[in-house]
């Protein structure tokens, strides 16, 4: 048997508002304080949002779940069932919630028959991947929390924000409990080799699918062009497709978008939509799984080897990370966002740290793409700016903005500055450097206070006491750190054997710790 997997990604991002500025002088005039809890209605177009929510929900969500309800249903008693995955990203649900609750019902209809996968994925659809391990993981474990509390469901197959993949990102997910991660079948990972079989990560177990883009576009980007060789496609002929296609596995992926609001339901969509179970389900030798009943029942053909520096992901024609971060301007926010992300987690407030996950939305950077062609143009349809510069310049008023509060709220909170500067990584040629003696050095060096600690619990006691007494801990701690007082406790340490100076050391750091993480301001 040959497994279809049909995946729809739903998302929508929060646009941000082109006119916070007059809307901060208002608040102004009235006298009215601005506090982080009052940002994000400040920096992002609720009108705008709410519009193209409540329009998309008119036009696709409600209709194509409906389609899929009959049609599941319709096929439950047959011999074989119908199936579909989603993954929904959080700040869509929380919108739906808001603005059309009644498609958050109709997901939850899907979810009750027991027929629909739901996948993880970072709540806020951002480039978290590309900040750190610990913003990755914490955004999906946040999506996580969503889909338990609002469709009872434990997701044992995650995608990445537009499937960005790399070794790094699958082994993180994979440490994390997932079965199986979907992302796209390059063609420059997969050499010679079809992306319609099961694959495992290079340096872990888990199991990778990989969507045959080939099929995935002829229906998200081909179906209603008439200059198409194959117009009009019908579900027959697809499924056809489908049935001649060698492999184990097809994983079609879309755009949930596609069905209805990229292509109306004029072009005859939703009635593809509507028929193609069936059509598939014709073929003896088709049926219709999830990912994670695929990366139960399917043999590991080979290995997929994507480094960092050839992470790969759904988008435009290079299928990289160039979609977000291929120019300057987006290079550049980017850089200064991720710059605020130890400042956003040093404030007690988790406002500021909200409205930072949502500024990392990976949609900000797309619109500020500068591509041509083909790819340029399907940037620009998504895009509510009239340019990229438009969309640069937006983005980055309100970043100012942003950095702007961050930092004064910072310098009026002690705590707040000294969590800052515990968890910050110093500049290059300022990291602690950990020798075993005199020019002797261990290979071992810390970027934060943070990590000194951590470093400093696995190494011998013999480097702690030989830093100690020299004098090093404290010195680091005043000029590069700024915590003057921890200085003056490290100087007044006294020990006399290497053990006691270990001990002493982690004391003294986990001490000082949890007297400034602890508390507010």
């Amino acid at each position: 048997m040959k497994d279809v997997v049909l995946l729809f990604e739903v998302h929508q991002p929060l646009r941000l508002s082109k006119y916070f500025r007059s809307r901060l002088r208002e608040l102004a005039a009235r006298g009215e304080r601005v506090t982080p809890e009052t940002l994000e209605r400040l920096y992002f177009d609720e009108e705008l949002n709410r519009r193209v929510l409540e329009r998309v929900s008119r036009r696709c969500y409600l209709p194509a779940n409906s389609v899929l309800l009959q049609q599941l249903d319709h096929f439950r008693n047959y011999g074989k069932k119908f199936k579909v995955a989603f993954s929904l990203s959080g700040v869509f649900l929380e919108q739906a919630r808001r603005w059309a609750p009644e498609v958050v019902e109709s997901f939850k209809a899907l979810s009750s028959t027991g027929l629909v996968e739901f996948l993880d994925q970072t709540y806020y659809h951002s480039l978290a991947c590309f900040v750190n391990d610990e913003e990755l993981e914490e955004q999906v474990r946040e999506h996580r929390a969503l889909m338990r509390d609002l469709l009872g469901v434990e997701p044992a197959a995650v995608e990445n924000t537009e499937f960005i993949y790399n070794n790094r990102i699958a082994c993180l997910f994979d440490r994390m409990g997932f079965k199986v991660v979907v992302t796209e079948g390059a063609e420059r990972v997969l050499g010679w080799r079809s992306p319609n079989y099961l694959y495992k990560a290079r340096g872990c177990g888990i199991r990778v699918l990989m969507r045959n883009y080939r099929l995935s576009d002829d229906i998200g980007f081909r179906f209603a062009s008439r200059g198409w060789s194959e117009y009009p496609l019908t579900a027959d002929k697809y499924s056809a497709w489908l049935a001649a296609t060698p492999g184990d596995v097809v994983v079609v992926a879309v755009d949930y978008e596609t069905f209805g609001e990229h292509f109306p339901a004029e072009t005859g969509i939703l009635e593809f939509l509507r028929w193609l179970p069936g059509e598939v389900l014709k073929w003896e030798h088709l049926r219709f799984s999830t990912p994670s009943e695929v990366a139960s029942a399917k043999p590991v053909r080979d290995e997929i080897d994507v480094p960092e520096d050839q992470t790969i992901s759904w988008a435009d024609i290079e299928k990289d990370a160039s979609a977000w971060l291929g120019n300057d301007m987006q290079r550049d926010s980017f850089h200064r966002l991720r710059e605020l992300w130890h400042a956003v987690r040093a404030l007690p407030s988790r406002s500021w740290v909200r409205v930072w996950k949502l500024l990392s939305t990976s949609d900000h950077f797309y619109y500020m793409s500068t591509k041509g062609g083909g790819p340029g143009e399907v940037h620009a349809y998504f895009s509510h700016y009239p340019s990229a510069v438009a969309a640069y310049a937006n983005y980055l008023d309100v970043l100012a903005d942003f950095e702007t509060r961050v930092l004064e709220a910072l310098a009026t909170c002690e705590k707040a500055r000294l969590r800052y500067a515990w968890m910050r990584s110093v500049p290059v040629g300022q990291e602690f450097i950990l020798y075993w003696g005199d020019g002797s050095p261990t290979g071992a060096a810390a970027r934060s206070a943070l990590e000194l600690q951590r470093v400093v619990a696995e190494l011998p006691a013999r480097v702690a006491h030989y830093h100690l007494r020299r004098g090093d801990f404290a010195s680091w701690f005043e000029s590069v750190v700024g915590d003057f007082e921890f200085a003056r406790r490290l100087r007044e340490a006294r020990t006399s054997s290497e053990d006691e100076s270990k001990e002493v050391l982690l004391r003294l750091l986990e001490e000082r710790r949890r007297e400034i993480f602890g508390g507010a301001c």
